[in-house]
């Protein structure tokens, strides 16, 4: 017997190697349930609380399904309820993720954000958020520096790609697209001036700019490629609840029916 490795993928990068800043990359988001619940019944137990406010949040991992950084995972949480709030009392973060999800439903179904027909209304109710386990989409990945020093600089989501943008086609199909940083290059060692050498006038106010195997969701989206390693720890798969009535019965992508 012999084991004959030649048909063996390409070893993974380094752990804690961040993905490059302004990498393109079809994205599956998995949720990572915390215990705390959510405003639909089936939400329960799905988000996770803030440490430091009460916000309520929903614990996302992002795997790159394609391309030269498959299998690769980063992490983020989104606001879904409380932490700062508005002139109206409206939760801001939440009013910054509710966005943020409408563009993943766009992104993954191919609709066009401009939209506004009764069928693609329909497409964006969510009976719960839970159903955005497993969305499919088009991502713009940016290098976000860590705001303190003894932590490590991290992956996040600059932007969601949108149909109506270049890069979402060739994104979904798995092709290699090229990257576009976001200014938010990791930190670097400062280096010892050479003799002589005197430092420019610095810009004050500059800023460095802040910013989930799929089921298919439709005929408008690529189907997914199915990952080539299970995720770490996942949670038991579930069957998720019926949509309560007056959620809209027809033109839902397949993942909202379960």
């Amino acid at each position: 017997m012999s084991y004959d490795l030649n048909d063996a993928q390409p070893q993974m990068a380094p752990i804690g190697e961040l993905i490059p800043d302004g990498t393109f990359a079809k994205v599956r988001l998995t949720v990572r349930p915390g215990g705390v619940d959510g405003a639909t019944p089936m939400d329960a137990k799905l988000l996770k609380a803030s440490q430091s406010s009460d916000a309520k949040m929903l614990d996302c991992e992002f795997t790159i399904l394609e391309g030269p950084h498959a299998r690769r995972k980063f992490w983020q949480s989104f606001t879904v309820a409380g932490g700062k709030v508005d002139e109206k009392g409206q939760s801001i973060g939440w009013k910054i993720s509710k966005s943020t999800f409408r563009a993943m439903v766009d992104s993954a179904l191919g609709l066009d954000p401009r939209d506004e027909s009764p069928d693609a209304k329909a497409k964006r109710v969510l009976p719960g958020l839970k159903h955005l386990d497993g969305i499919v989409f088009a991502a713009r990945i940016m290098v976000e520096p860590a705001s303190n020093p003894q932590y490590r600089d991290q992956n996040r989501i600059a932007n969601v790609v949108l149909p109506d943008e270049p890069q979402h086609a060739p994104t979904m199909r798995g092709e290699t697209v090229p990257p576009e940083p976001v200014n938010a290059p990791p930190r670097k060692a400062a280096s010892a001036p050479a003799p002589g050498w005197q430092a420019p006038t610095p810009a004050w106010g500059a800023q460095p700019q802040a910013p989930s195997a799929a089921q298919a969701w439709g005929a408008q989206a690529p189907a997914p490629q199915p990952p080539t390693q299970q995720p770490p720890a996942q949670q038991p798969a579930q069957t998720p609840p019926s949509p309560p009535s007056g959620a809209p019965a027809t033109g839902m992508p397949a993942w909202l029916n379960g």
